[in-house]
């Protein structure tokens, strides 16, 4: 539940490994959230991140998460559970994957979409009938502003960021009135370890640029936050420009 602030007090991130979400829960213990899951594979790095989480005075709890495992997502919310509600789930895994190529049959295709959008529904789904349970909490899912037109260099994975977000819009309207908040996030090239190497995009951000957005987000119940917020306009023109002009700027 929330504090006396209105300030969430638990908060489990799916995918406890993302720079942007543990920006977020370093935001959120900064807005006196004292209960941390950290969820993820590297259970020892993430372990490393989490000390200057508990020298904060929150407690943390590190859970080993593979998100393509079946019925992880429930083992690992049922685990969570047990020291109370949980105010805040982050849906924060996914990887960027390789640059989309049909002459290149080494690119999978196949491992990368069953993490970045199966394993996200099946996460997306479990945590909304959850916190539904629960009559409260907030849903907070990393999409991208690659999924709002698909450039073909990263097909794949904008393509499943694409269809994370249209599948975390339809949950939001299917708990509508339900007291469940459900957000999506769609950030533009943000400098974390995922991203490293790759060629800096236009309105580029950081991932404590983005926390604090998304910690904004939740505080005012948002339905989707763009950030930088600018992105929200460019879009709107990327969208609907003509096939080939956006393949000369795509490429």
């Amino acid at each position: 539940m929330r504090d006396a602030m209105g300030a969430p007090q638990s908060v489990l991130v799916l995918g406890g490994g993302s720079d942007i979400g543990f920006a977020v829960v370093e935001a959120l213990v900064d807005d006196r959230t004292r209960r941390v899951v950290l969820a993820g594979r590297d259970v020892a790095a993430i372990d490393d991140r989490a000390e200057s989480l508990r020298a904060r005075g929150a407690v943390v709890d590190v859970v080993a998460y593979d998100a393509l495992t079946p019925q992880a997502t429930e083992t690992v919310i049922a685990a969570a559970r047990t020291r109370g509600d949980i105010d805040v789930v982050v849906v924060a895994f996914g990887r960027l994957g390789l640059p989309f190529s049909l002459d290149d049959p080494t690119v999978d295709t196949t491992e990368l979409s069953e993490l970045n959008f199966t394993a996200a529904i099946a996460a997306m789904q479990a945590a909304a009938r959850t916190l539904k349970i629960q009559g409260h909490g907030s849903l907070v899912v990393l999409s991208s502003v690659a999924g709002m037109r698909v450039r073909p260099e990263n097909a794949v994975y904008g393509a499943t960021k694409a269809g994370v977000d249209g599948f975390a819009l339809a949950l939001a309207d299917a708990l509508h009135g339900s007291g469940v908040h459900v957000m999506v996030v769609r950030p533009g090239f943000v400098h974390t370890k995922m991203t490293e190497g790759r060629p800096k995009a236009p309105f580029s951000t950081t991932a404590d640029a983005v926390a604090l957005d998304i910690v904004e987000g939740i505080r005012r119940r948002r339905r989707v936050v763009w950030s930088p917020g600018v992105l929200r306009f460019a879009f709107t023109a990327l969208r609907v420009l003509p096939a080939p002009l956006w393949r000369k700027l795509a490429s």
